[in-house]
This record gives structure tokens, C-alpha cells and sequence, in this order.
């Protein structure tokens, strides 16, 4: 399946990188998140990615033209200078193909989506997510709920990880209740999706993807959602995206994990 990756953001909440640096290619280790995200999809298999380009889309470009495998890859080298030859020993970017697609600098999510319907359109679903967030799902279980579903879309829903707490007050303000988010039954939207291409009859100019272009659907059934419990890590915040980069210099980043052992069951298979 196509994957659709929304990389047009300004990335407000990390100010401190987003002001030089499109949020998709703030690094988690020596790698944009947005690569570590393609990698996630790449080892399920899905390696026809558009990217949907705004703030700063030339980075992302540039990054991908000049990417030189050997510097994040183990590898051999031979002899030295301009007759040196190099033997990779690892590979990741190799068969994926990519297709980078300027959607405007404001653009909402739904308008964006829709400004790469021609790229899709051919197929009867396709994957689509934010190019900030990363996670350890299984994805091949999450598709196979969407056509069991039968449904125009499905999401993952999955726990906050914000610390927070929910407040319940009566009229005049005194409070009747306060509840850890951690352990309530609050649920998020992913960002993780899987949709069927009639979605695009259903968007509208100016259109928020699931506040907007979702909410026509929901009402007639054509939204499911696939619970997960396991790993989600948004990187909208410095705290974000520091918790991130703990995790992967730990050796315990999730989201590898996931992919490796993909790969793993895929080479053994």
C-alpha cells in the first residue's frame, strides 16, 4: 500500500528546531524522525511514499537527494581517495520510492490530502500519517481490521502519554473529581490511518482531515478505530522529543524494535 506522510506542519511547539529545521527532520540518534517513521512502514512491506511538503519542504528534498547510505549503514572500504570502493552491509533506503509533493505552506490536513488524490486515487486504500510520531504497532493486524471492518476509515486509538489530570466541577466550581490521565480511559487519535480511497469524495476546501472531513463520516458508521496499548510517542514538544531520543540511545526505541523483528520474520519466512 501507498503511504501518505503530511510533512507540512510548522512544528509551533518546537520552536527551538522548527525555526531552521521542518519538524519531520528534527533528529531522534542520528536520524530524522521522518525516516525513522518511513523505515516502520518500509519493513511492513510499504515503501511508496508521497510526502505531502510545506514549511520548508526543500530540506526534506535536499536531505533525500544527497543521502549517503554509507554514512548511516555499516559498510567496507577499499583503497582510498577517489578509487576507494565502498561495499554497504547494510541497506534501508535502497527500494523505497518516494514522491514529494509541494501542498502549500497553510494547508490543513484534509486540503493537503486531497492535493495528492491524483497519487493514490488508483488504488482502492491506502496509509497515511503525521511525519511526527512514531510507534511500535502492528500494522499488518491494524489493516486486517480495517477490511474486516469494511469502513471508509480506521485510526489508531491509543493513551495519551502527556501527564495530566482530568477535573470534574459542578456548576459553582467546586470539584467533585480529579483522575490521573495515565489511568483513565481517556483515548487519543493516533494519527496512524488506513483509508479507503472514496475519502476523497468526502473532503471539502479548507477541510481539518478528522475534525472536519471525519465528522461527516462518523455519523453514517465509516469510522472505526484499532485500540492500542502498546508503544506511542507523539514529538510535539522539546520534553517530546528528548524522551525520544532516551529511548533510542538506551537501545530501547520501540519502533526498531518493531521493524527489526518485521524484518527478521520476513528474511526467516
Amino acid at each position: 500500500m501507498k503511504v501518505v506522510i503530511f510533512c507540512g506542519g510548522l512544528g509551533m511547539r518546537l520552536r527551538e528546531y522548527s525555526e531552521s529545521t521542518p519538524k519531520p527532520m528534527v533528529t531522534v540518534g542520528y536520524r530524522p524522525i521522518l525516516w525513522h517513521l518511513m523505515r516502520y512502514y518500509a519493513h511492513f512491506g510499504h515503501k511508496e511514499f508521497i510526502l505531502c511538503l510545506g514549511y520548508k519542504g526543500e530540506l526534506i528534498k535536499e536531505y533525500f537527494l544527497t543521502h549517503n547510505e554509507a554514512l548511516t549503514n555499516d559498510f567496507v572500504l577499499e583503497g582510498h581517495g577517489p578509487q576507494a570502493r565502498i561495499e554497504l552491509l547494510t541497506r534501508t533506503t535502497d527500494d523505497w520510492r518516494i514522491t514529494f509533493v509541494d501542498t502549500g505552506l497553510t494547508p490543513k490536513i484534509g486540503e493537503r490530502l486531497k492535493a495528492v488524490e491524483r497519487y493514490v486515487v488508483d488504488y482502492s486504500a491506502f496509509l497515511a500519517t503525521y511525519g511526527d510520531g512514531l510507534t511500535d504497532a502492528p500494522l499488518p493486524d491494524m489493516i486486517e481490521s480495517f477490511r474486516f471492518q469494511d469502513r471508509m476509515g480506521l485510526f489508531l486509538w491509543v493513551k495519551p502519554r502527556f501527564n495530566a489530570h482530568l477535573v470534574a466541577a459542578d456548576e459553582d466550581g467546586t470539584v467533585t473529581q480529579v483522575e490521573d490521565m495515565a489511568t483513565s480511559e481517556v483515548r487519543i487519535n493516533g494519527g496512524f490511518f488506513v483509508l479507503k480511497r472514496e475519502i476523497f469524495d468526502w473532503i471539502e476546501p479548507g477541510d481539518e482531515l478528522v475534525e472536519e472531513t471525519f465528522a461527516r463520516l462518523i455519523p453514517r458508521g465509516e469510522i472505526g478505530a484499532y485500540r492500542y496499548d502498546g508503544f506511542f510517542g507523539p514529538m510535539d514538544t522539546i520534553k517530546d522529543r528528548q524522551q525520544l531520543e532516551a529511548l533510542y540511545d538506551a537501545g530501547k526505541a520501540p519502533w526498531t524494535a518493531s521493524a527489526s523483528s518485521a524484518l527478521t520474520e520476513s528474511t526467516s519466512g
